[in-house]
């Protein structure tokens, strides 16, 4: 049986490759190997990843239409946000804490079937509504 993987955006920004000298160089090589195994994203997942590229990195629109085009290839179409999820993100991040726009990725992960969370922003090992936070940078 396959489990069923998300990714968060850093996973993506990671995988793309930062600039030499980062202190994020050593993650690179686990989020492409994670990325080329495929999972899920989700528009919001998208959208974040296109802001970063495009105001942190400043890569052209045409370098980030080539690396939204590999995401898709690996990762499918993203997933569109749905209310059920927006309801569900609501109550994530009033029970547990978190920013809406983090529960909005843990309740599309969970509406997508998903096991596995890829990120580091959230608590490595806990599980919410049945989707495992993993930091693969661990």
């Amino acid at each position: 049986m396959t489990v069923r993987v998300f990714f968060d955006t850093n996973i993506l920004v990671y995988a793309i490759g930062l600039p030499t000298g980062s202190r994020m160089d050593a993650r690179n090589a686990t989020a492409e190997l994670l990325l080329s195994e495929g999972g899920q994203v989700s528009v919001q997942v998208l959208n974040e990843f296109v802001d970063v590229a495009a105001r942190k990195l400043n890569f052209t629109w045409a370098k980030i239409a080539e690396l939204l085009r590999i995401i898709e290839a690996l990762c499918g179409p993203a997933l569109p946000l749905t209310a059920v999820a927006q309801r569900a993100a609501v109550q994530i991040s009033s029970s547990h804490g978190y920013r809406i726009f983090d529960a909005m990725i843990l309740a599309s992960a969970r509406e997508a079937g998903c096991a596995t969370l890829y990120t580091e922003d959230l608590q490595h090992g806990q599980v919410i509504e049945g989707v495992r936070i993993v930091n693969p940078f661990l």
